[in-house]
């Protein structure tokens, strides 16, 4: 049985990044995971052009490539760094890639980019569940508020003591007869 890199899933996950309300993982961090060039990965993509529509990858703009390197720190286009933003590809769009490059380290390596992006849609997930309850809590929180808040208000009107009526002061006298 052959040895299985379970360390690898951690930095896999940590290269997912969430660019135009989609998981991704750039085009230099997928190369990488599969043991090719960047170069390479672009161009059997570019020759497998059919095999990519826009959900499976797209490209960057260049406001997001500047964000992005100002965040992770790619290195600068003035100094060596890439020519052109580069691609973003989604789940499918990595397990594509894995397909295209038909080597046997990327074919490994897509079960690894599979189960990271699993893992984290899991936690989005149990995210929203907690964010869920949490809410429950908060509106049982203001009923149980408001309740102990009457509870208080009873027990006040229960221990004020009751107002006897005042007896009048003096002598009394019989009622007269006629």
């Amino acid at each position: 049985m052959p040895k299985r890199p379970s360390t690898l899933a951690v930095p896999v996950e940590s290269r997912i990044l969430i660019l135009r309300h989609h998981r991704v993982i750039l085009d230099s961090d997928l190369a990488e995971l599969y043991g090719v060039p960047v170069r390479q990965l672009n161009q059997q993509v570019k020759r497998n052009g059919d095999r990519f529509p826009a959900d499976f990858m797209f490209q960057l703009t260049a406001k997001e490539d500047q964000i992005l390197r100002s965040q992770i720190v790619i290195s600068s286009p003035t100094h060596g760094g890439r020519r052109y933003p580069p691609y973003a590809f989604t789940e499918h769009g990595a397990i594509m890639a894995a397909t295209v490059l038909n080597s046997h380290r990327a074919i490994e390596m897509s079960v690894f980019v599979v189960r990271a992006f699993v893992r984290m849609r899991e936690m989005l997930v149990k995210n929203r569940q907690l964010a869920a309850k949490i809410n429950e809590l908060d509106r049982r929180l203001e009923t149980h508020d408001t309740a102990i808040q009457d509870l208080i208000e009873a027990i006040k009107e229960l221990m004020a003591p009751e107002e006897m009526p005042k007896r009048k002061i003096g002598f009394r006298l019989p009622p007269a007869k006629s």
